[in-house]
């Protein structure tokens, strides 16, 4: 891993839009996301109708980084090893002896292959953000009420699942108001979305007029992220972005031919014939890396421009932007703010600098931190919780660690530094370096409360917690954010 990453060497800025620069009311789009599944599959394939209530409790289930075990109907928390350390049969936690006695003390049997590729497959499904969750709740709840009906010891109940996805999130549905999700998001978009703070557009034309070419790379279809970006940016959305980028089919955008997956032009919201090449800026569907990339050097007049992408799935964005486009990667990662994380009652749109801490009402986040799964990042050993030396990493955190250049846990963690420092000292800052410096040496900048990121004669204080987060994701401590254009 490099020690240092400049955003100003960065002649490419990528962002995907979901739970990146558009960030949700994560209990109410959860409990929708819910229904939304749960509803089809009472209404349309006979499941108990015991599914549809739910209780804010059973969100505890909802951790990042799950693997369900189709097969089994069991959830699987990985070791970087690929060894389990926690696991449910359904929703209900399983003891150390269930664990030993499917699973033993070895490698899980599917582990080189989805740490290999961070893939899914018709065996497992990895949960890796915020819209999957909820299913994998879901998926839980169905393996209880078969279990308590029906007695089963396979499941067959995936296909269902797969088909209640594409009945909310296929192309058409926005357009024909199709199942339960979209028509709700356009009805009440307040209620689910988060506008996007004056921090972070301000950043977004800071980055453009130094030069950046911006993109906007989303597997959102064209009116659902034209929608989205309406609401969270303004009606003046397009003019953050060189290229859009939509129904992008992540992470097949990264890893598809131009054969494979060519892009398309768009007519009102409908795709057009394949382009040969990809010629200038605009708006485009579908597509791959490669022909991006070529369009790319010629705008830069680069041969190998570099390129920076912010997204917040290991599966979609981070992996496959690292493993097959070689671009630096920024993980948008919330559980950094472990359970001091919250969300506002109402939509914020004011910078967190003017403001503090969010005030008013304060809604907990549903899923930074989990009772039943515990830290995203470590664990201790099953069967050994009392012995010494038995917290490990998560194989999540170990992803973390080889495919992300970095992890934060919003954009404003970027933005709002830089929003302070132009407005101290009316610069426009070109660039952040964060100088990442061996663990070792953490002491000499560490009190018992903070860790001070010194941004030239400005001082910020950052919260303790998520500094050693990244430490055990990174072996680094993250110390400094240095002007690049002084």
């Amino acid at each position: 891993m490099q020690q240092h990453f400049s955003l100003a060497e960065c002649d490419v800025v990528g962002f995907d839009l979901d739970h990146t620069l558009c960030r949700y009311q994560l209990p109410q789009s959860a409990r929708l996301i819910y229904d939304s599944f749960a509803q089809y599959l009472v209404t349309e394939k006979g499941y108990d109708e015991d599914l549809l209530t739910l209780s804010p409790d059973n969100l505890d289930f909802c951790c990042k980084g799950l693997v369900l075990d189709i097969e089994e109907g069991n959830f699987l928390k990985l070791a970087e090893d690929g060894t389990v350390l926690r696991a449910s049969h359904g929703t209900k936690s399983m003891t150390f002896e269930e664990i030993l006695e499917i699973y033993g003390r070895k490698e899980w049997k599917h582990f080189n292959t989805v740490s290999g590729m961070v893939s899914r497959t018709a065996k497992y499904y990895l949960y890796d953000n915020y819209f999957d969750l909820p299913g994998a709740l879901l998926c839980a709840r169905v393996v209880d009420s078969l279990d308590q009906h029906d007695g089963q010891k396979k499941y067959d109940f995936w296909k269902d699942m797969v088909a209640a996805i594409q009945h909310n999130y296929k192309i058409s549905a926005f357009k024909e108001d199709c199942g339960t999700y979209f028509p709700e998001v356009k009805n009440h978009p307040d209620k689910y979305l988060r506008r996007c703070p004056e921090s972070v557009k301000k950043w977004l034309k800071q980055l453009k007029n130094a030069g950046k070419i911006l993109l906007l790379i989303t597997s959102s279809h064209s009116d659902y992220c034209r929608l989205l970006c309406e609401h969270v940016l303004g009606n003046d959305f397009e003019e953050y972005f060189d290229i859009l980028i939509t129904n992008a089919l992540k992470p097949g955008f990264f890893s598809h031919t131009p054969n494979q997956r060519p892009f398309r032009t768009l007519e009102n919201d409908e795709e057009q014939e394949a382009l040969l090449s990809l010629d200038k800026p605009g708006w485009y569907s579908q597509g791959n890396a490669t022909q991006l990339y070529d369009l790319l050097k010629k705008m830069t007049g680069k041969l190998d421009p570099k390129v920076v992408y912010f997204g917040d799935s290991m599966h979609s964005d981070i992996f496959p932007a690292h493993h097959y486009s070689n671009w630096e990667t920024v993980f948008i990662l919330e559980e950094l703010l472990g359970d001091q994380g919250t969300v506002p009652a109402k939509a914020e749109s004011e910078p967190l600098e003017k403001k503090g801490k969010y005030e008013g009402d304060q809604l907990k986040v549903p899923y930074f931190v989990s009772k039943q799964w515990g830290s995203f990042f470590m664990d201790r050993l099953p069967g050994l919780e009392n012995a010494e030396e038995t917290l490990v990493h998560t194989w999540s955190c170990k992803c973390i660690s080889t495919y992300s250049t970095i992890a934060i846990p919003s954009l404003e963690a970027i933005a709002v530094v830089r929003y302070i420092r132009n407005k101290q000292h009316g610069k426009l800052l070109g660039g952040v370096i964060l100088t990442k410096m061996f663990l070792t040496d953490l002491a000499c900048y560490t009190s018992p409360y903070q860790l001070t990121v010194t941004l030239e004669l400005q001082c910020i204080p950052v919260d303790y917690e998520v500094v050693m987060k990244m430490c055990s994701i990174y072996h680094f401590a993250l110390v400094n954010f240095i002007d690049t254009h002084t």
